[in-house]
Parts: structure tokens; C-alpha cells; sequence
């Protein structure tokens, strides 16, 4: 079994399709971090375990979904509708064969799933990774996956945007093995993406990876 944190902010409308696509093996733990659309009760009626983060932050959710995990591996995927679970085991099974310590999908983005601004800001961050570390990463992709144990070792110490890049870059000091496979990236399910959605949400995200970067 591997399980897979959802953070989740009023991903309603996604979370039927998205729970409906959940591999055989793999346990969605949801982390309802402060939605007001009833995504907690939606994700529970379909049977999902439901963890409330109500502290505000990216980070914060997907720590909460870490420490509530209880499989050796874990992955975590955006809830919106934009990748399908169904390629989790590609990210997941190098891990559990101990090939990688930690894998990230790198997204192909189809037509109208990522607007320009976010394409240059992920442009940017990855050549970013490229500069500061010994990996060759394309994309600091939303479905990723490691082994929870590991993971909490690491220290991850941001609460927001900043995350996932910190997960990489002290995975990368600490001579992780880090792969890439590469997964479709379509359209989300409905509403706005809180990053990319908008200028201003990538320009959050960014300052909060900025900060990390600085930091490390």
C-alpha cells in the first residue's frame, strides 16, 4: 500500500473524479486546509480519509498529510483535476523498488492547462535547480513521492509554497538519488489554480521560493 496526500483547498468539484482514479494499493489521505465548499465532507463521503489543516499554507497541508501518512511510501498530488492517479505508480514504484529515494513527475503540459506566466516562472525555477544542485530536474512537478520516514528526517521547515522546493533541495544536500519521469498535465477540473491561476498567486508562490532559496 502507498498513500497519497491530497492537500486540499475547495477542490469540491475535482475530488469525485480525482478519488474515482485512485490506483488499487494506494490510500488518499485528503487534508482539508480550510475549504468552505465542503470539500472535507465530499472527500469523506467517497471514502477517503480526511485529515483538517487549518493552519493556512501549502506546506502546512502537505506536512499535516505526512505525519498522518502510515505506509513506508508516500506520494503527494495536486487535487484539481490536472494529473491522473493512475500515474502515481509510475512516480511511486522506483521508490518502493529502492531505484530513487525520491521521484517527481515532470508535466506535459497539454493546451490551455498552464497559462504563460506560470510556464516561464516553472521555466525559471527549474534552471534555478539545475544551477544549485547536481540534478538535471525539468519541473518542479506536483506529483512527487518518497519514503515517509525519510522525508520527515529532512526537517522540511516551510509552511507554504516554499515546500516542495525545500524538499528537493535538502533531498539534494543530503545525496538523495532524485529521478524524473515525465506525465500528461491537462486542464484542471474547475475554478482557478490558487499559483498559477493567476499573476498574483504565482508571484505568492514565487516569493515563498524565493525565501527557501535564500535560506538554504
Amino acid at each position: 500500500m502507498v498513500d497519497v496526500v491530497l492537500p486540499v483547498l475547495n477542490e469540491a468539484q475535482a475530488l469525485p473524479q480525482v478519488l474515482a482514479a485512485m490506483p488499487r494499493g494506494y490510500h488518499p489521505i485528503v487534508v482539508d486546509n480550510g475549504s468552505d465548499d465542503g470539500s472535507g465532507d465530499v472527500a469523506r463521503e467517497l471514502g477517503a480519509t480526511v485529515v483538517d489543516e487549518p493552519r493556512k499554507g501549502f506546506g502546512a497541508a502537505c506536512f499535516t498529510g505526512l505525519v498522518a501518512a502510515q505506509r513506508d511510501v508516500v506520494c503527494f498530488m495536486d487535487c484539481d483535476g490536472s494529473l491522473d492517479p493512475r500515474d502515481l505508480p509510475r512516480v511511486a514504484d522506483p521508490v518502493g523498488a529502492g531505484e530513487a529515494d525520491l521521484v517527481l513527475a515532470a508535466r506535459m503540459i497539454e493546451k490551455g492547462a498552464m497559462p504563460p506566466h506560470a510556464r516561464v516562472a516553472n521555466r525559471a525555477l527549474a534552471f534555478e535547480l539545475r544551477r544549485r544542485t547536481s540534478t538535471r530536474l525539468t519541473d518542479l512537478g506536483p506529483m512527487r513521492a518518497a519514503r515517509r520516514q525519510q522525508l520527515l528526517d529532512l526537517g522540511i521547515q516551510d509552511r507554504r509554497f516554499g515546500w516542495p522546493l525545500e524538499m528537493v533541495l535538502r533531498a539534494a544536500a543530503a545525496d538523495w538519488r532524485i529521478q524524473e519521469v515525465r506525465v500528461p498535465y491537462r486542464p484542471r477540473a474547475g475554478g482557478e489554480s490558487k499559483v498559477s491561476g493567476s499573476v498574483r498567486g504565482t508571484l505568492r508562490a514565487v516569493r515563498d521560493m524565493r525565501s527557501v532559496f535564500a535560506e538554504r
